[in-house]
Order: C-alpha cells, then structure tokens, then sequence
C-alpha cells in the first residue's frame, strides 16, 4: 500500500513550523529556531532515507550516496531531481536545485508602497523577509543531514538562496 500526502499540505506544514519555531516559540532567539527546525528535517530525513533503502544494498562511497539524494531521495520528496551537482572530490558536493519547490512563492521585496516603512526596533522589511525565507531552508538541510547520516556518512549541510527560487545545498563530509 502506497501512501501520498497532497504536496499542499506538506508545503503548509513546513510553512506553519517555520511561522511558530520563529515566531512564537522562540521570537527572541532565532539561532534556537534553527536548530529546532534542522532537528525536526534531521529526524524525518533519516526516517525517511530509511524507508527509502530499505530494498538497496549499503552505498560502497559517498559519491554514491550523494547521487541517491539527487536523484531517488529528492524525486521522492519534491516529485523532481536536483539540477546539478558539483564536487571538488575532497568532501564537499553542491547540490543545486533552480526551482526549489519551497521558495517559488517567496519575494524577498518589500511592498513598493512600504519600501520606506520600518521602525527604529526592527529591521526593514526586506531584511525580515529573507531571515523568514532562510530560516525555510534549515528544514531541507536537516533533511538532507538526516539522510546521509543515516547512510552512514557524517557531514553538515548549508544552504545559499542568493538567486531565488534556486537554491544550492553545501554538503561538507566531516572526516
């Protein structure tokens, strides 16, 4: 028996934890929000690349499990295959996905008839608008660290959101 959720929901499900991680739970400490969020994708990343090799034989290298990502782990995800990958065949791989499903409705823009609007408290609105949107990608880099860690390889994952609605993962493998 398969098992679907309708991409909405999971899309408004993460849009929801991102919304009461950073504005309820902890407005005053962002960096604490992250790393919840990140714990959160993690978790689910290593249950899910469990259920998604649970028929494979183990990965003989990292390459190998990096291209599972890419390929069978993202197409299981976001119904699409990263763009591109890239190494520098010393542990680090850039996983580039120009149309990150996450980030196609996000303006980093402030409203043209509030451009000037901010307070002496807070930050321009653009200013909040991307703290907003990057604090959307600690879910994937959880994600894709829950995974490899399952797989056996510890690495940490960054993420660059410079040209939006791409996005490029930065995996690091530690040694």
């Amino acid at each position: 028996m398969v098992r679907e959720v309708a991409e909405s929901c999971v899309d408004g499900v993460v849009m929801e934890m991102v919304a009461a991680y950073c504005g309820r739970f902890y407005a005053a400490k962002p960096e604490l929000a992250a790393r919840r969020i990140e714990a959160i994708g993690f978790q689910v990343g290593h249950q899910l690349s469990e259920r998604y090799t649970m028929e494979r034989p183990r990965f003989s290298d990292h390459l190998e499990a990096i291209k599972f990502i890419c390929k069978d782990f993202w197409s299981e995800l976001f119904k699409k295959q990263i763009d591109n990958l890239k190494t520098n065949h010393r542990g680090t791989f850039v996983l580039q996905d120009n149309r990150f499903r996450w980030l196609t409705r996000v303006s980093l823009d402030p409203p043209a008839e509030s451009t000037d609007a901010t307070d002496n408290d807070s930050a321009p609105l653009g200013d909040t608008a991307a703290q907003t949107t990057s604090m959307l990608l600690y879910f994937p880099c959880g994600l894709i660290r829950g995974a490899l860690t399952n797989l056996g390889i510890s690495c940490s994952v960054s993420a660059d959101m410079s040209n939006l609605p791409a996005c490029s993962f930065v995996v690091r493998i530690k040694t």
